[in-house]
């Protein structure tokens, strides 16, 4: 779409010009959305989470200096030393490799240093060893979901608190469980080690997720004022309003923050196998996507079905709807109201509109 296409796509959909029924057909999204849950549940339950040596505890030894990074040479020299073990081996930049394993006693450790600097032909000095004991794996793991839990907390207080509806927070939460959730199923699809990286890529992506549905709830409170002084549109279609007129900052905002979180992957995971870098960006890609997209096909509809059943929203949707068949009956143009009832701006004459109506457009 050229520059000026784009702008002119974006405000068609502010004004309401142009409209795409997103919250009217919500029961889609929560279909998809259900089964992409679904899905990340059982990949987890099935292949689980690679755990890092952090959450696990275990031996950590690096072979720094190396001109090969073939893994089969470590392989080889974990089964000399501690036949049965599974080891972890990644590539750490271009020239070490880290091989990861489960508790060894001194000698043990000793031993695989040996093993690693002979495979790989550097000197033994090379072969750093780091111990990360049960404990400390374990006080890391409840520090992550501790962490987790005290932001969706603070996160449903706040948006309770700022919006004054609950049910906008019960959203918002909802939303962000699922972008947490499916990022976690992606993750254990492709089997990248989780790590403290990891966590504090996931922390970030709830927080880039709660600044974006943020942003959509604000425009929701903003068309929904004065909502029952009007006979014009429901909540539900005003809320659709809001989601169109946002939908251009949404796309802007998640492409601006992917771009060069794209880069990081590339780079890090692909081109220098830098661990650090690879974990994070790789739940910050998943996480920033999945986001966008609950805020838009997500949040919002589920704020609309809760809100739908308050009697006083309920009520209000009938009185609108039967007023809309008065009017047919009248003779107004169907044109008008079907516009209407997709969320556009058009204002169907004689009605009272309230604080938050759209001008008339000229004709």
């Amino acid at each position: 779409m050229a520059r000026g296409g784009f702008a002119q796509w974006g405000n068609d959909l502010y004004t309401g010009r142009r409209s795409y029924p997103i919250v009217q057909k919500r029961r889609v999204w929560f279909s998809i959305v259900g089964l992409f849950s679904a899905a990340s549940i059982l990949v987890i339950l099935i292949q689980g989470l690679n755990l890092g040596i952090d959450f696990r505890g275990g031996s950590e030894l690096t072979v720094s200096g190396v001109t090969t990074t073939d893994e089969d040479i470590a392989l080889d020299a974990v089964a000399e030393v501690a036949p049965g073990e599974e080891p972890h081996i990644s590539q750490v930049g271009q020239d070490a490799v880290r091989v990861q394993v489960s508790q060894l006693d001194t000698d043990e450790t000793n031993q695989l240093q040996d093993a690693l600097a002979q495979g790989y032909g550097v000197p033994a000095t090379e072969v750093t060893s780091n111990f990360i004991g049960p404990t400390w794996g374990e006080s890391v793991s409840m520090r992550a979901l501790w962490g987790t839990v005290t932001f969706v907390l603070a996160a449903s207080l706040f948006m309770a608190a700022y919006f004054r509806a609950w049910r906008m927070s019960v959203a918002a939460i909802v939303a962000m469980l699922a972008d947490v959730l499916v990022s976690a199923g992606v993750y254990a699809l492709i089997g990248w080690e989780v790590t403290p990286s990891t966590i504090i890529g996931f922390l970030t992506i709830l927080g880039f997720s709660l600044y974006d549905k943020m942003v959509v709830f604000d425009k929701v409170r903003e068309n929904t004022v004065a909502l029952t002084e009007q006979t014009r549109s429901t909540y539900a279609e005003r809320a659709n309003l809001a989601v169109n007129q946002t939908l251009v900052r949404s796309i802007n905002t998640s492409v601006v923050a992917l771009l060069p979180v794209a880069g990081i992957l590339f780079v890090g995971g692909f081109l220098l196998g830098a661990g650090t870098l690879k974990d994070i960006s790789l739940s910050l890609f998943v996480g920033i996507a999945v986001g966008a997209t609950s805020s838009i096909f997500l949040a919002t509809p589920l704020d609309v079905a809760l809100r739908q059943s308050e009697p006083k929203i309920a009520e209000h949707t009938k009185k609108v709807m039967d007023h809309r068949a008065g009017l047919v009956a009248d003779g107004v143009d169907e044109s008008m109201l079907a516009a209407a009832t997709a969320g556009s701006a058009q204002l169907v004459p004689g009605h009272h509109q309230g604080h938050n109506a759209q001008p008339k457009r000229r004709r």
